[in-house]
């Protein structure tokens, strides 16, 4: 039976990463939010892997949080070992990942949700989404229950039509055992949304205590941890290690003799599965030469003994993946509590979407995480906050709010996004910015958080303590290229213990930190008036300082790029009748409908010199 259950602003389908990002920022601006799960005891759910950032997805939950997002702050609060990535990189690519308490950081979230004003938690499965006037008007649960809304953001992760497959066993279902959401996408298809088929999969969970970890190598997390929110002062403490071990050939082999019975080989999977993460039967076939592969063991909290075996994911037979197991280094009596499966789903295709995260068809509806064909919990919270913000700023009436690619990965992700597509869940990489250098992860708060308070998602106070922290920064840097050091044994002895050359006369500290292998820590016994500074600011310090002239580069760079982005394509363009066109630039340029030159520039298969007949073509019409 059909019923009128109430009314909202937005509606957010989904309590997943993507979910929860935005029906809280949707609450905080004032909107009045209803969040729909499945079940209540999946929200903030990590099904993959329990962990938060990586290479270049920590540069995204650093970015959500100097704009006012929330996964940075529950997971300083709920992450158990923490270590900086490629340290032995340069600082662009240094990137903070965390193993997280699974059910803590679950619980956190949920009691956030709860505790928000203008937002109500619901568990309910939408299987309706109805329109009037071309607009979204309201949504529907499979109870009959209506809700009136004027926006609606869909954050179906992998439940949307989702099926598990484990072998020669498949079923209806998402992740962890929960039900799928089957009949939206038919109400989605309704609506012209155009749909595809993705795939991604989990490894074994086991039992820690049948592990024999005295042959297995431990991974101990970083002395002084680092917080991913700029606003965590609590000192963290790493109380878990993670161990690494490795394949062995006789995994290879009984993979290789099973490999009829792998629904990734046999064409039982339809969805197209993740490059950059894929199953270990992929990797035992793809890298045939390899004879070995690392396996990562992760716990899964404080107050269970369940580990997850990171590069372990697959969907063969259980009773294959037992023996896969016990032929691993330290596993041969591995007691497995779940089996790992692989998982399809329904996803819009995001060339569908708007920088906005706004569907092109139909005004009010936005797309956010698995949905639109990304991967990744990082990838899907910074979608939602996007879309929960848009939903919101236009039907405040404001302006909407969006990155470009020189402002934040945000902006890299949602562009290459809507703009080039995707054929396989779409992953962050630092690879994909051109701008790295300038858009570190370090730097988020400097780079974001005026953006975040002129969207009303970060205080007045927060706001001035981040300028306080960067004048401190300038302050420090001046003193550092206007303080000289004399020639001296001591800094003699410590130049040539850097193997950094003795100079002649007195040189600043500045032009010394500019120097390789000399950091901002090492001029301490030389710099008797340094002031009392938090880490940050020297870190911030020395990078500014060492990487100037690379930095500079690349501001230029991104000022050249911001002026394309600032010159606008017409709406109304009809490109498939401008003959100067490549027939396939024609295509491509309709189907996309770029918003400017410099997303028009990026689209697949538009290449300069369309670009530049395009722009005659322009200006001899006169638009």
């Amino acid at each position: 039976m059909i019923f009128e259950a109430g009314s909202c602003d937005i509606a957010v389908i989904g309590a997943g990463h993507a979910g929860i990002e935005a029906a809280l920022a949707a609450a905080r601006m004032g909107l009045d939010t209803v969040l729909f799960t499945i079940n209540l005891d999946a929200v903030g759910n990590m099904p993959c892997n329990p962990a938060i950032g990586g290479t270049g997805k920590g540069h995204l939950v650093r970015e959500l949080d100097a704009l006012g997002g929330e996964m940075g702050k529950a997971a300083d609060a709920a992450c158990i070992q923490y270590r900086m990535l490629n340290l032995g990189k340069g600082p662009a690519v240094h990137s903070l990942r965390a193993q997280a308490d699974r059910k803590l950081y679950q619980r956190i979230m949920k009691r956030t949700l709860e505790r928000q004003p203008r937002l109500r938690l619901k568990q309910a499965e939408i299987t309706e989404l109805g329109t009037e006037t071309g607009r979204v008007a309201w949504v529907r649960t499979e109870t009959g229950a209506t809700w009136r809304c004027r926006a609606a953001v869909i954050c179906t992760g992998t439940y949307l039509r989702g099926r598990t497959i484990v072998g020669e066993v498949m079923r209806e279902s998402g992740p962890d055992g929960m039900h799928a959401a089957s009949a939206l996408t038919d109400s989605l298809k309704a609506l012209g949304l155009p749909l595809r088929r993705f795939k991604t999969g989990t490894p074994p969970r086991i039992n820690g205590l049948t592990v024999d970890y005295s042959r297995l190598e431990p991974q101990y997390g970083d002395p002084a941890p680092e917080p991913f929110s700029f606003t965590t002062e609590t000192p963290l403490e790493n109380q878990a290690v993670c161990w690494l071990t490795y394949t062995t050939e006789e995994t290879h082999r009984i993979i290789r003799e099973n490999l009829h019975r792998s629904p990734l080989f046999s064409g039982v999977i339809e969805g197209v599965g993740p490059r950059y993460c894929p199953s270990i039967e992929d990797k035992v076939v793809r890298f045939a030469d390899k004879p070995r592969h690392q396996l990562f063991l992760e716990p899964m909290g404080l107050d269970t003994e369940e580990v997850y075996v990171q590069g372990f994911s697959s969907s063969m037979p259980e009773d294959v993946q037992l023996r896969m197991l016990h032929s691993v280094i330290g596993l041969e009596h591995a007691e497995m509590q779940r089996p790992a499966y692989a998982i399809e789903y329904d996803c819009v295709d995001p060339l569908a979407l708007r920088h906005t995260l706004e569907t092109k068809q139909i005004p009010g509806l936005y797309g956010a995480g698995q949905f639109n064909g990304s991967s990744g919990y990082e990838e899907a919270a910074v979608q939602g906050f996007m879309a929960g913000v848009n939903a919101a700023l236009a039907l405040l009436g404001r302006e909407p709010f969006t990155l470009d690619r020189s402002e934040g990965y945000i902006g890299v992700l949602l562009d290459d996004l809507v703009t080039k597509g995707t054929n396989e869940p779409y992953r962050m990489m630092t690879s994909r910015s051109e701008y790295r250098l300038l858009l570190r992860q370090d730097n988020a708060d400097e780079r974001l958080t005026e953006k975040g308070h002129a969207i009303g998602l970060v205080s007045d106070e927060r706001l001035e303590q981040v300028r306080e922290k960067y004048r401190r920064v300038a302050a420090e840097r001046s003193r550092l290229e206007h303080t000289h050091l004399a020639p001296s044994p001591e800094l003699s002895a410590f130049l040539e213990g850097k193997s950094s050359a003795v100079p002649a006369s007195g040189i600043s500290l500045a032009d010394l930190i500019r120097r390789p292998g000399i950091g901002y820590a090492d001029l301490a016994p030389f710099d008797p008036d340094r002031p009392e500074l938090d880490r940050s600011i020297g870190q911030e310090t020395e990078i500014g300082i060492k990487y100037e002239g690379y930095i500079k580069r690349q501001q230029k760079q991104a000022e050249e790029f911001r002026r394309l982005e600032q010159r606008p394509l017409p709406a109304d363009l009809d490109y498939l009748h401008i003959a100067s066109l490549r027939l396939e630039a024609r295509q491509k340029l309709d189907k996309v409908r770029p918003e400017n030159f410099g997303q028009a520039s990026r689209i697949s298969g538009v290449n300069p010199a369309d670009m530049a007949a395009l722009m005659i073509w322009l200006e001899k019409e006169g638009r």
